[in-house]
Order: C-alpha cells, then sequence, then structure tokens
C-alpha cells in the first residue's frame, strides 16, 4: 500500500456579495479543501499508479465531508470541481490520482449528482496557485455554474508531495447573463443537460 501520509489540509470559504450591479438577494457562497500528502511515486516510474486510487478514497471522503460542513450542509450545493498538483520529482500522472477518490466522493456525498466533475492538473513548486475549474452538478450545459476558485498553499506543495483540491458552490455567478440551459430547465439525465 502506497503511504500518501496527510502533512497539511487547509479550508477557503468565499461568500461574494456584490459584483457590480445589484446586490444579490442571497451571496453565492464558494468554498475549496486542499490536503498535501506524501507522493510515494515521485522521483521514479511506476507503469501501474491505478490500485492506488482505492488507498486515497477514505481521503476524498474526508475532504467532501469538511467542505459539506464548511457550506452548511448539502442543501443547495449546486457546483463542484476537483484539481490536483504535483511537486518536484512528480509528474502530471500522478494528479490523475485524483479523478476518482475526489469526484466519486463529492457525487457520493451529494447524492443525484450527473455531471462530470470538471478537473484541472498540474506540476507546480512551492506557492503555485491551482484554480479549481466549478460547473453545474447535475447539467454540463449550464452556462450560469461555469466558474472556478483559485487555491494556493505558501508552503506547498513540496517536492515529493502532491497538492489534492475538492471545491463547491451553491448558487450561479452573480449577475450571469450569458444565456445557455437554465438551471430550472435542466433533467438531470445524462449529466450534459
Amino acid at each position: 500500500m502506497p503511504d500518501f501520509s496527510l502533512r497539511k489540509t487547509m479550508l477557503f470559504v468565499e461568500d461574494i456579495h456584490h459584483d457590480n450591479g445589484p446586490a444579490p438577494t442571497h451571496p453565492r457562497r464558494r468554498a475549496a479543501i486542499i490536503a498535501l500528502v506524501k507522493n510515494p511515486f515521485a522521483g521514479g516510474y511506476i507503469a501501474d499508479l491505478q490500485p492506488a486510487m482505492d488507498d486515497l478514497k477514505p481521503l476524498g471522503l474526508m475532504l467532501t465531508d469538511r467542505l459539506i460542513d464548511a457550506l452548511d450542509g448539502p442543501e443547495g450545493i449546486d457546483g463542484y470541481g476537483k484539481a490536483a498538483m504535483a511537486g518536484e520529482n512528480g509528474e502530471l500522472e500522478h494528479t490523475a490520482l485524483w479523478h476518482v477518490p475526489g469526484g466519486y466522493a463529492m457525487r457520493a456525498r451529494l447524492g443525484e449528482a450527473k455531471a462530470i466533475v470538471p478537473s484541472c492538473m498540474k506540476l507546480g513548486g512551492i506557492g503555485t496557485r491551482l484554480d479549481i475549474p466549478l460547473g453545474h452538478i447535475n447539467a454540463a450545459y449550464v452556462r450560469s455554474h461555469f466558474d472556478g476558485m483559485e487555491v494556493g498553499v505558501p508552503d506547498g506543495p513540496r517536492a515529493g508531495e502532491l497538492l489534492f483540491a475538492l471545491a463547491m458552490s451553491r448558487g450561479p455567478r452573480i449577475h450571469n447573463r450569458m444565456g445557455g440551459l437554465a438551471e430550472a430547465d435542466v433533467k438531470g439525465i445524462d449529466g450534459l443537460r
């Protein structure tokens, strides 16, 4: 079993009260959580990485639960996304370990989430910023929920570390007006519309 020792977590919560134009009735809340873990694959090539995704499932569930708590429960959460970054001596494919444990944890906890979880993967060193894409949880074509949340850690990812991130949101962008599929028209059957 690979050693993904957890060094640190950080939680980011943002309430958007205004963005030009009239103030919204309710602020939009976005939240993200990150974990810095040891990268057991740094500095070498391992042909079969897939089994290690199972080892990260408890981390995905723990981060998801903390994120939902930061958003005051699952009710009304309608956007999500995930991201990962490998520090020095890591490779981009190491970040792909987060696809199943991060994405499926959020989908499991949010119930009937149908849409693919948007994702961003990159390489970077200490202090590198990471954009977590956000999309609607049930329909990828809901333009009002296309968004992103930037996170960063002053002391990570260090060489030999991975940074795993999850984000969720409640509500559309403030003053969204670019058309597309309206949230009220979501069928939620295939994850697209």
